[in-house]
């Protein structure tokens, strides 16, 4: 029994060095996300460039988007932003933008000198909403589908590579499936208006 006793902590050593070992393939790029496949959560906070002006996770329904998280304190943020004003001007998909635990004025100055990518812009001063996404800082990114499901997250900045290697290529079946849905139920209606 003692030496049953001894071998105890070799097991543990052992143990967090598989752990450990598996821990360096992991992308920290693709973090898992609980909400993915989950409705964006319920939020009513202000309009970054309106006070008073309330957003809710309704007005992020109808279309794919990307959701940013971004705050004029994250240098990765700045590192992303002309590609995201370079995504804006392709028009392929709405991006709507969290900023996150930010000052206002600050972050629509930024906006106004850099440029804004965004469609909208929600001012998530105190993080709630962050926190519901469950984001660990900014940037984050999340692939949102036209019913407000999340499909993808994604942590750091978006770039060329990720874009045309990861995010487009879903950003493109996301929106085949929602034409389809949408021509689906056009013809179930006007199969019903028919009869």
């Amino acid at each position: 029994m003692k030496k049953l006793v001894l071998f105890i902590p070799l097991v543990l050593f052992l143990g967090m060095g598989i752990f450990l070992y598996k821990g360096l393939f992991l992308n920290p790029q693709k973090l898992e996300s609980a909400l993915e496949g989950k409705p964006i959560p319920a939020f009513q906070l202000e309009k970054l460039e309106t006070p008073g002006e309330m957003i809710t996770q309704e007005d992020l329904k109808g279309q794919v988007s990307l959701l940013n998280v971004w705050a004029t304190w994250c240098p990765s943020c700045k590192y992303e932003h002309p590609f995201l004003m370079t995504l804006t001007r392709q028009k392929l998909v709405p991006i709507y933008g969290i900023n996150y635990r930010d000052e206002r004025a600050e972050a629509i100055r930024e906006l106004r000198h850099q440029g804004d990518p965004y469609v909208l812009n929600i001012f998530d001063k105190d993080g709630r909403l962050g926190l519901d996404l469950g984001v660990y800082g900014a940037p984050e990114t999340f692939l949102v589908d036209h019913k407000g499901i999340i499909r993808f997250r994604f942590a750091g900045p978006v770039d060329q590579r990720v874009w045309s290697e990861t995010l487009y290529p879903m950003v493109q079946q996301l929106q085949q499936e929602a034409a389809a849905e949408a021509a689906a139920s056009g013809k179930a209606t006007a199969t019903g208006a028919a009869s």
